[in-house]
């Protein structure tokens, strides 16, 4: 008997973890810096990772 209850419980928290659809909190535009802000700017392009070429 414990052992039917004890599946049961883990079922019903299995669920409840799934019960927040993904629509919550990720997604959307990526995150700003503000105006006034004088650190590490918040770079949205990818680095550069091949030099450009040199011209001759």
């Amino acid at each position: 008997m414990i052992r039917v209850s004890m599946i049961a419980l883990l079922v019903v928290a299995g669920v409840a973890g799934c019960a927040n659809g993904p629509s919550g909190h990720h997604g959307g535009p990526p995150p700003q810096d503000p105006a006034d802000y004088h650190g590490v700017p918040t770079d949205s392009r990818p680095p550069t990772m091949v030099p450009p070429p040199v011209s001759p």
